[in-house]
């Protein structure tokens, strides 16, 4: 199946607060995303950016510097790939809210997850981010500013002081914030258009949504990683968004992060359904109402969470989802060229609901896959492992040691985000550089322990935790740098003949 694809903008998403790459291994698969299909990279950077002057404690240990944005950047305008920086100005500040200097500006002070809107030095903080990580994006266009999941909003005193007032209620307190971070956008940077996850806005009546003043100042990204999505859902969403004055809208998807807390290998069966549903709802609206989509690739669900599926691990679901979207279809020949471009014998294997006995993982395929499942998965995904390589020794950024954070355990009472209601072009067999491009999966799940990246709101220090959107508190049960790290890193790939080594694409020596 061949066609012209409904979105125009395809970017992937990099979250950098957990286990970011090199930057020689992004100048390797850049090459490759461009190639698949991609034509821009939302960058997540949370403490990875050199921040500078009165923020400089909010960098992490291996923190690019300004000089390996620029190499980034460069990477990626060479590979035709438009970089949209993103933010967070609002929740998940558990990054910034963790630490002594800034955790008087939290809404709820055991909680570094969310800002306080009322206090002016908080508008002052992420306005000096903006500005710190504008100055190191001269082109760009949108910059993303987050925004969502907001939890505990309307919960610390001032909110509740203010909440007293007739007329006040925590959607106009959300709002409000919105409008001051974009005003602040507009007033440094008028060429740079905000974006927002769409979470926080679904249900607030349209009237004030109209009346806020926000549709005139960002475009909404409207999110859902579900297999199951309810398109005619997201097609009424939208026209009640227009109906507000939001001339632009976006949509996201998931090729990773978003299926489990466990989860070490993306169902490419799972994402692959989302991409289909967010295609119909794209085509049941005229050309070009939504303006791009972006494959989310989350690496944790907050801060303070342990790791899901690494970048080389979500590879072979990132490139089946990207043909999707070129071909607006995933048939026998778009399989066969995923297959190519990433050097593997069957996609098949790289899905962990067919290794664990699930049949076969597409329903176009007239025969089963020759793969026998009487070996445990890591044994058919690892081959002979090579000994002495952990997971841990290939991570750029440190786990957080546990005087500094204090963060709780994560536990079976934090859902899935994906289970939450609203809240072609021809490449070598080879990859960058001449090597095959299977190079860029790894030979082996290992032995990081899971982590979705939830609807949950980070704790800190006190271990009574205010309730979930679902109305349970979360239940600690371990400390998120315990059991993080074990297993093999090096292994044989499907279909090759002898281990195949990684390199070292996560960290940096």
């Amino acid at each position: 199946m061949s066609g012209s694809t409904p979105f125009k903008m395809r970017l992937v998403h990099l979250d950098l607060k957990g286990a970011p790459p090199k930057v020689s291994y992004l100048s390797e698969i850049f090459p490759l995303f461009r190639g698949l299909g991609a034509n821009g990279l939302l960058i997540e950077y949370e403490d990875m950016f050199p921040y500078e002057g009165s923020l400089r404690l909010l960098r992490a240990k291996y923190a690019y510097s300004p000089s390996e944005i620029k190499e980034i950047l460069h990477l990626a305008g060479l590979n035709e790939l438009e970089v949209i920086p993103l933010v967070q100005t609002f929740g998940h500040m558990e990054f910034v809210l963790k630490h002594a200097a800034f955790a008087h500006l939290r809404e709820v002070g055991p909680f570094p997850c969310t800002l306080n809107p009322h206090e002016a030095e908080s508008l002052a903080l992420v306005g000096a981010m903006i500005d710190q990580v504008l100055e190191l994006h001269p082109g760009a266009r949108w910059l993303h500013v987050g925004c969502d999941e907001v939890y505990y909003l309307g919960e610390g005193e001032a909110s509740r002081r203010w909440l007293q007032q007739e007329q006040n209620s925590t959607g106009k307190l959300c709002l409000s914030h919105m409008r001051a971070v974009a005003s602040h956008m507009q007033t440094r940077r008028p060429s740079v258009t905000p974006l927002v996850w769409d979470d926080m806005l679904r249900d607030l009546p349209e009237d004030q949504l109209a009346a806020s003043g926000v549709p005139q100042l960002v475009e909404p990204v409207l999110w859902d990683y579900a297999a199951d999505l309810d398109v005619h859902g997201k097609v009424l969403l939208m026209q009640k968004y227009w109906r507000c004055g939001f001339s632009r809208l976006w949509a996201a998807s998931a090729f990773k992060g978003a299926t489990g807390p466990s989860q070490a290998v993306p169902p490419i069966k799972h994402h692959l359904r989302n991409h289909v549903q967010w295609l119909q709802v794209a085509g049941s609206r005229p050309t070009d109402s939504l303006q791009g989509i972006i494959l989310t690739g989350w690496q944790r669900y907050d801060h303070f969470s342990v790791l899901c599926e690494l970048l080389p691990a979500g590879v072979p679901s990132l490139a089946a989802c990207l043909q999707l979207l070129l071909h607006g279809g995933f048939d026998g020949d778009a399989k066969a060229k995923v297959e190519n471009l990433l050097g593997i014998s069957n996609l098949e294997m790289m899905d962990p609901g067919f290794l664990q006995g699930g049949g076969r993982l597409f329903p176009w395929q007239q025969h089963p896959c020759p793969c026998h499942t009487s070996q445990p998965p890591s044994a058919q995904l690892c081959g002979r492992a090579a000994g002495g390589q952990h997971v841990h020794h290939r991570l750029v950024q440190p786990l957080p040691p546990p005087a500094e954070a204090h963060p709780p355990g994560h536990g079976s009472a934090h859902p899935a985000r994906s289970t939450q209601p609203p809240g072609a072009v021809e490449h070598p067999r080879t990859g960058a550089g001449g090597r095959p491009a299977a190079g860029f999966l790894p030979g082996c799940r290992g032995g990081v322990a899971g982590g979705e990246r939830a609807p949950q709101p980070a704790a800190a220090a006190s271990s009574t935790a205010g309730p979930q959107r679902g109305g349970h508190p979360p239940t600690p049960t371990h400390q998120p740098w315990q059991g993080r790290c074990s297993g093999p890193l090096r292994g044989e790939l499907p279909g090759q003949q002898g281990p195949t080594a990684l390199g070292n694409p996560w960290g940096r020596d």
